[in-house]
């Protein structure tokens, strides 16, 4: 029979979680200044900004919906590119339920709090309490910068006459290569993306503005579904790993420039 670790080693280990935890909250959060002044630009209303960070609360998609409709495309193709970012989410939620146990209403909670930032903090190798308090202890700390600080982006570019003039329209298709990049680590990936790129530039003149974005993420899926050489099946996990390696972690937590 195993013996429960020490009392002050469970102190040291909840200390170092909620360290992990603040720290990421604080660094993801002052990313929502830039979504909130960006959708603003894109002709949300601060309420409306306010309002998508509450109930989406997914960084890549939320900038996705508005770079696509301050593409001109409708607000239906935004939230098409929205979902089909956002999606990843759901097979986080797949690997964490065992994990956090939740039920009814909390069950409910725990999967809005579901992210990049603290499904790694939950999928961390450890006891089951620990990735259990690291997953909401992340999640609320990144829900609650996030959310403050779209309101202050937002409140800030309202300000001002013309938003535009701060050059926020750059801001879109830069999130996009924030979340992209970190993931170009081999030729494999480096070839989907530039096939899914040629193929929305191609698209564009051909279809209506927001579209070549979804052709292209279909490209991506198609291509990038078929098993790799070394038999995995490519998807990747919170934490990073993909495929039949197994997850990969130093023991620390998530790195605080995890991408959401």
């Amino acid at each position: 029979m195993t013996a429960n670790p020490p009392a002050d080693d469970r102190t040291f280990r909840r200390r170092r979680i909620l360290r992990d935890a603040l720290t990421i909250g604080a660094v993801t959060g002052a990313y929502g200044v830039s979504f909130g002044a960006v959708a603003v630009a894109a002709g949300l209303t601060v309420a409306q900004a306010a309002v998508l960070s509450l109930a989406m609360f997914t960084g890549g998609s939320q900038f996705a919906m508005v770079g696509t409709i301050a593409g001109g495309a409708s607000p239906w193709a935004g939230a098409a590119t929205a979902v089909l970012l956002g999606v990843r989410n759901a097979f986080y939620g797949l690997e964490l339920k065992p994990v956090l146990g939740a039920r009814g209403a909390r069950r409910i909670g725990a999967a809005h709090l579901v992210i990049d930032e603290s499904a790694a903090m939950g999928s961390v190798p450890g006891p089951v309490e620990d990735r259990r308090l690291g997953f909401w202890a992340t999640g609320l700390a990144v829900f609650v910068g996030w959310n403050v600080m779209t309101l202050v982006g937002a409140v800030g570019a309202s300000a001002l006459d013309d938003p535009g003039v701060l050059g926020l329209d750059v801001a879109g298709p830069a999130a996009f290569v924030a979340l992209l990049a970190p993931r170009l680590v081999d030729r494999e990936r480096w070839a989907v993306a530039v096939v899914a790129a040629l193929v929305a530039v191609g698209a564009a003149p051909l279809v209506p503005a927001g579209v070549p974005v979804l052709i292209a993420a279909a490209v991506a899926v198609v291509v990038g579904w078929r098993p790799s050489a070394d038999g995995s099946d490519g998807t990747e996990r919170p934490d990073g790993s993909g495929g039949s390696d197994g997850p990969r972690s130093s023991g620390g937590g998530a790195t605080p420039g995890d991408e959401r």
